[in-house]
């Protein structure tokens, strides 16, 4: 979602500000990127001392769960920000696939980096999105003409332990894979152009586009739980193809599209 943090555009500005500058923690990571306008993060090293992170327009900041910090304004008196998709690069151990799979340093990955792979991600209002001027913006111009729904979890879904395999078989598809998360969560894991994973966590708002030909796989996270809505161009065709598909012509146009020589998509 948006934040739009400045004295004309917030109720109770001085109280919000004051308590955003109050010195506290989170049991979640907190995840900002900055859109427009700048502010300061302030964040205490181990022996104590604040450290003053100034982010500005195009910086994406991940704060660790449970590191003290506090946030300002700088003398700009604004900054508008988004709380965005979380993405990094997986660690390859054989754990429980519904666990983060965090690399250790942890490896994020930025929304211009899915970018360059054809990944596209929007944040939306979830509670009235037949009525919201942005998604119907989006499914109008391209052309999604079908949709339905899909509840992953044991009791909702037909065949749930033999779904749930297929889902995380390394495959692509011959089109575009586009999910709107409206309830729970999931991960959607993606190869970057030198066969690494990338995990990207899907919660309630977030839609993502995945282009044809790219490998990936599908899971739930440990809440066992995601209602996400299926959009399609035309007919829909879910049909998986397994790794290797090195020489299906979704997976050549693909790396034809997205190798370092192509022009990235735009970032949302």
């Amino acid at each position: 979602d948006l934040l739009d943090l400045c004295p004309e555009k917030v109720e109770n500005y001085e109280q919000k500000l004051k308590n955003f500058f109050t010195e506290h923690i989170h049991a979640d990571e907190e995840i900002r990127y900055c859109l427009q306008g700048s502010g300061y993060f302030d964040v205490r090293d181990k022996n104590d001392r604040w450290i003053r992170i100034w982010i500005k327009e195009g910086d994406m900041i991940v704060l660790p769960a449970g590191i003290y910090h506090r946030f300002t304004l700088d003398t700009t008196n604004y900054i508008k920000g988004v709380t965005t998709i979380q993405a990094w690069y997986m660690n390859d151990t054989n754990e429980d696939q519904r666990l983060p799979h965090h690399c250790n340093p942890e490896e994020y990955v930025s929304l211009e980096k899915l970018s360059e792979l054809g990944v596209l991600y929007w944040n939306l209002n979830v509670d009235d999105y037949e009525n919201d001027e942005e998604f119907n913006k989006i499914r109008k111009s391209r052309g999604y003409t079908y949709s339905d729904l899909i509840t992953c979890c044991p009791d909702k879904l037909p065949n749930y332990e033999a779904k749930i395999k297929s889902f995380f078989e390394e495959h692509i598809h011959s089109d575009e894979e586009i999910r709107f998360c409206l309830e729970g969560s999931g991960y959607f894991d993606v190869r970057d152009l030198n066969d690494r994973w990338i995990r990207i966590w899907v919660k309630k708002g977030d839609m993502i586009v995945l282009p044809a030909g790219i490998y990936h796989r599908f899971t739930l996270d440990s809440d066992n739980y995601i209602k996400a809505l299926r959009l399609f161009v035309g007919e829909p065709v879910w049909t998986p193809h397994n790794r290797p598909q090195d020489d299906h012509p979704a997976r050549l146009d693909y790396i034809k599209a997205f190798t370092k020589e192509a022009e990235p998509v735009e970032a949302h």
